[in-house]
């Protein structure tokens, strides 16, 4: 059958990101994720050499690049142009959070990378933190482009998108447990709506 390879391929990599995101890296087995994907571990080997190592980078690269793009689309359709600046920055700032739940299998692999970075294969840190930098760049561009319009106070637009992203984002990230637990809806609104306002009082052009 010529569409089985890539069947059993797409099935070894749904497995891993199943166990991975349930047992991290270090406690993962190559028999685990051959159970959890219904196939043998020889088939796994076929497909992914290095094994477990090869298979959790796969994992990490491709949902970042999930989560990068979903927040680069975010920030061009919020940010692109401004109306009413605070009501904008909290529609953001909820589109923002809708990651944390739409994508809930690369956050259970977050969850794990956190509690274990020490124990995480060499290099891999970097790759995923690479996503993330390339979103806080394109916020901080943004940022520097709206103080450019006179709408933020000028600075350094790298610490602004960093601090907006503490004052939106940090209570619900920290509150979910990267989205393990969703917010009802208003609460995450009051959030990001009190967030946004402690932002503006210190980002605000001053005459």
């Amino acid at each position: 059958m010529a569409g089985r390879p890539a069947e059993k391929r797409a099935a070894v990599v749904q497995g891993a990101r199943t166990v991975f995101g349930r047992d991290g890296f270090t406690r993962a087995g190559v028999d685990a994720i051959a159970k959890e994907a219904g196939v043998s571990t020889r088939t796994i080997y076929n497909h992914f050499p290095q094994g477990k190592a090869e298979l959790f980078r796969l994992i990490v690269e491709e949902g970042t690049e999930q989560i990068v793009r979903a927040q680069l689309e975010v920030i061009d359709r919020w940010l692109h142009r401004i109306r009413d600046l605070e009501a904008d920055l909290v529609d953001f700032g909820v589109a923002w959070a809708e990651p944390l739940t739409a994508y809930p299998d690369h956050f259970a692999v977050v969850r794990q990378m956190r509690a274990e970075i020490a124990h995480l294969p060499d290099g891999l840190r970097e790759t995923w933190e690479a996503g993330p930098a390339r979103v806080h760049q394109a916020l901080a561009d943004r940022f520097g482009a709206l103080a450019e319009e006179g709408w933020l106070r000028p600075g350094d637009p790298g610490r602004t998108a960093r601090h907006f992203l503490h004052l939106v984002g940090g209570e619900i990230i920290d509150r979910t447990y990267y989205g393990a637990f969703p917010l009802p809806r208003p609460e995450t609104e009051q959030l990001v709506a009190e967030g946004v306002h402690t932002f503006l009082h210190g980002c605000l052009p001053r005459d």
